[in-house]
């Protein structure tokens, strides 16, 4: 039998760095965007509650796809189906880590003319 992709996806989201686990992680059809499908939680914990990834399994109850933007993904690993079975979801602190969230370009307010207020 085959065994099955588990991907483990790495990325910033409101100051801290979450780290989940999927089945399925693709370019997808939004230009800009991961696609997340299949999230995986807890298979070896069924007696020991994790509250880190009980945050994670309650924010994405009842999701079946999630976007990601590609500036906020750090990391995709692909990891054997048993090395999944061992690890846990969870949301980890930015201070005193290494990590740097990559540039993000500069949009202007709403409203203004790209190029400053010139007018023709």
């Amino acid at each position: 039998m085959a065994e099955r992709h588990i991907f483990k996806v790495v990325f910033v989201h409101q100051g801290k760095v979450w780290e989940i686990f999927a089945r399925k992680v693709s370019q997808g059809a939004m230009f800009g965007f991961i696609e997340v499908e299949q999230l995986v939680f807890g298979e070896r914990t069924t007696l020991v509650v994790d509250p880190g990834e009980e945050r994670i399994k309650s924010e994405f109850e009842g999701v079946k796809r999630t976007y990601l933007p590609l500036q906020s993904v750090l990391r995709i690993d692909e990891v054997s189906p048993r090395a999944a079975a061992q690890a846990v979801s969870k949301i980890s602190s930015l201070e005193g880590s290494n990590v740097a969230p990559f540039p993000m370009p500069f949009m202007p307010p709403p409203g203004s003319t790209p190029g400053g207020d010139r007018k023709n």
